[in-house]
């Protein structure tokens, strides 16, 4: 459909964006990084990340997000490229937070991570788009509903099968004891 092959680009624009700035540019988002790295560290009591470490992992999650918002733009696998793209802004969303942020930084940290809940609310949209297909759902249920009516047919003909062999016996079986002289 023509509206897709528009909106697809459309909504892959800003993760392809966001994404190669960061593999680029990781210095920008390791701060936000370092924090949410921080969080799953002592959530998990390991070690803390190195800087170094966090800005390789910013670059990683770059790319998988610019790669991943190629992939949604050109068409190709985009259920799979948009939840991809759904997974991938979740933990920007949980770095960006305003919640836990000092005062000054509460406008600023809002407004990012509106905007990264909009994203995955469109990247989801999108990973679950049928493109006027059936769901799975829908067409496991007809599938049963064929091969019910299938059991049924068959089990039909096996029935008049069944009936016209049971009467050409009987018939030969009649047949034959009138053949057959009595004794008596």
């Amino acid at each position: 459909m023509l509206l897709r092959r528009i909106a697809r680009p459309l909504l892959a624009a800003p993760f392809v964006y966001d994404g190669v700035q960061a593999a680029l540019h990781p210095d920008d988002h390791v701060e936000a990084a370092s924090e949410g790295a921080a969080l799953v560290t002592d959530a998990l009591g390991a070690e803390p990340l190195s800087e170094r470490r966090v800005a390789l992992l910013v670059r990683a999650h770059g790319a998988a997000t610019a790669a991943a918002g190629l992939l949604l733009a050109v068409g190709r696998t985009p259920r799979t490229a948009a939840l991809a793209l759904a997974a991938l802004t979740a933990p920007l969303a949980v770095a960006h937070q305003p919640f836990t942020a000092p005062r000054d930084q509460r406008g600023a940290r809002t407004d990012a991570f509106v905007a990264d809940l909009g994203k995955i609310g469109a990247a989801v949209i999108a990973g679950v788009d049928l493109e006027g297909r059936p769901g799975l759902t829908y067409r496991v249920r007809a599938a049963r509903t064929r091969a019910g009516k299938a059991t049924e047919r068959a089990a039909e003909k096996s029935a008049h099968q069944t009936h016209e062999i049971t009467r050409d016996a009987a018939r030969k079986a009649e047949r034959l004891a009138d053949k057959v002289p009595s004794r008596g």
